[in-house]
């Protein structure tokens, strides 16, 4: 184990502080105090062992009072320095999150800050050799998913934990949350930790995705073509795009139940009255006709039907024009062969990922929650019944299932969160290997109960106080980590905390886009779907990252 770090990442020494609020270290007069930032990694080098920590906070301050009403003259170079080192200092704030007593191994990893360290022991800067220790190598459970700010070392996300828990994704729009989400789920093919299945809804993640600007990335059937299917809502927008999907969704009628429109009342301005009566339709025509007579009720019959039951001729009358205008999407037809969730688990038994896109329907959300919640209801209660039937025989227990929602308030607000499946995976589903991972640019629309529940959190910027409150909901050091996170860059850049990283960090997500990352990122078993030249993956490398 190193005991000390290069001369040239020194810092100070810890001066006060405490095991709750960190620790205050008096920077040496020669630091550079312009070169360091809040949320790069610090090493302390104890009495008896090593403490890793972030740094949270950093202040200027004088030993004489009246300097701050009446600065000297500074115009001479020499009083200048002199007045700097004899009355002017900084300090730093460092949450402590690791200590290390040894050397790391997998019988011996860094353990949770529960101590401090002694006053006047040494701080530095964390070198690349630190972060490398403390953050993992490259192995079948490790995957890279970027860079500490101004240091060249790989932070490494450990997969296996990652997919154990329900997870979550977030950033104010235009900051990278899709970019980040690309990543996570090709790490999750390539290192097979679970099978992945994603409702795509701006169809960024299968085919190639977008990004602001001209050009495009791979997805990851682009990148994996033998591992991924794609599924499709709207044959027409694949044709335009010169893409043929593995299947075409196709839903029926009598595939859809009161629960699936129960969750989108908001969205289609139903009262709770109308909502409830959907369950007295279902038990008045069955639930594989209620839908399809409803519909078709002219206003005599609706007047009939509501005498006869009891209903709110008012709230039936909304309940059936809004149903109506759901049967419009092309993917709903009046009676379906219900093999979708059996395609859908047949492919996943069979390992591979899937990615069912919106297409034309991608800034539709009636379509996106009623599709999402529908599909995800049916193929969890399967596979709950599977792991509950292999009752721990790990030989014939499926394999782990991530799920990602996109607009994730709009399943898991407060309001829902305790009726819907997504609620039930959030909190307590990964003892049947089926977990969630959200993507949300609006946190604090998601209960409370949920996000503290999350295992891992990887933030991008967020300006809104209550989404920043909500992002760190049951995190160790909530109130130091605030800031670091309201000081990201504005792109490509993340706060992540968690039960798949050691400690907190800072990265800049690594590229995306360029010959180099696509091969790395395919893996050796796989041939890209089409034949690409370097020149094109160059031209991909300049559309995202620009020209240099």
């Amino acid at each position: 184990m190193t005991t000390d770090n290069p001369v040239g990442n020194y810092l100070g020494l810890v001066i006060g502080g405490s095991l709750n609020q960190g620790v205050d270290v008096l920077l040496d007069p020669e630091a550079d105090i312009e070169g360091i930032g809040g949320g790069q990694q610090v090493v302390i080098q104890g009495k008896n062992m090593r403490f890793f920590g972030i740094i949270t906070d950093i202040t200027l301050q004088s030993t004489d009072q009246s300097i701050k009403t009446n600065p000297p003259d500074l115009s001479d170079p020499v009083m200048a320095s002199i007045t700097s080192k004899a009355a002017m200092y900084a300090t730093i704030r460092v949450i402590m999150a690791l200590t290390i007593s040894g050397t790391i191994s997998d019988s011996d990893p860094p353990k949770p800050a529960r101590n401090i360290p002694n006053h006047f022991s040494k701080v530095y800067l964390a070198s690349d050799e630190d972060i490398n220790m403390v953050f993992g190598s490259e192995d079948q459970r490790h995957f890279w998913i970027g860079t500490p700010p101004d240091l060249e070392s790989r932070v490494r996300l450990n997969l296996e934990e990652f997919v154990k828990r329900s997870n979550g994704v977030f950033g104010k729009s235009g900051t990278g949350k899709t970019f980040l989400t690309r990543l996570l789920l090709i790490g999750i093919v390539q290192k097979n930790t679970a099978v992945n299945l994603v409702f795509d809804m701006e169809n960024e993640y299968g085919w190639a995705g977008s990004f602001e600007g001209p050009g495009s990335v791979k997805g990851l059937k682009n990148l994996f073509p033998s591992k991924v299917a794609v599924f499709s809502l709207d044959e027409y927008y694949s044709r335009r795009r010169n893409i043929t999907p593995d299947y075409l969704v196709k839903i029926g009628y009598n595939e859809i139940e009161p629960e699936d429109i129960e969750i989108l009342r908001e969205n289609l301005n139903l009262s709770s009255v109308a909502a409830d009566a959907c369950y007295t339709l279902r038990d008045v025509y069955g639930k594989d006709n209620w839908i399809k007579k409803l519909i078709a009720l002219d206003r005599e019959a609706l007047q009939e039907l509501s005498n006869k039951n009891n209903l709110n001729l008012m709230a039936l009358s909304t309940l059936q024009n809004r149903i109506r205008g759901l049967t419009r999407f092309s993917f709903l037809e009046e009676k379906s062969t219900g093999r979708l969730v059996e395609q859908i688990l047949d492919n996943i038994d069979a390992g591979k990922h899937i990615v069912l896109e919106f297409g034309g329907f991608k800034d539709n959300l009636d379509a996106y929650i009623l599709v999402t919640n529908l599909l995800t209801r049916r193929i969890h209660s399967m596979y709950a019944e599977r792991a509950d039937a292999a009752m721990g025989d790990e030989s014939i227990m499926p394999k782990p299932l991530v799920i990602t929602i996109e607009e994730a308030h709009k399943f898991l607000n407060q309001g829902i969160a305790s009726q819907t499946v997504f609620g039930t995976i959030a909190r307590e589903d990964r003892k049947r290997r089926v977990t969630l991972l959200i993507v949300d640019q609006r946190p604090s629309g998601i209960d409370d109960e949920v996000m503290s529940q999350l295992g891992t959190k990887l933030s991008c910027l967020l300006d809104n106080e209550k989404d920043v409150d909500s992002v760190m909901s049951g995190a160790s050091g909530s109130r130091e980590l605030r800031s670091v996170l309201s000081k990201l860059e504005s792109k490509q850049q993340s706060l992540i905390f968690g039960h798949s990283v050691p400690m907190p960090i800072v990265v800049k997500v690594r590229d995306f886009g360029t010959p180099e990352s696509y091969s790395t990122l395919m893996g050796p078993d796989e041939k890209p779907d089409t034949a690409e030249t370097l020149e094109e993956l160059e031209q991909d490398r300049q559309d995202f990252f620009g020209k240099e």
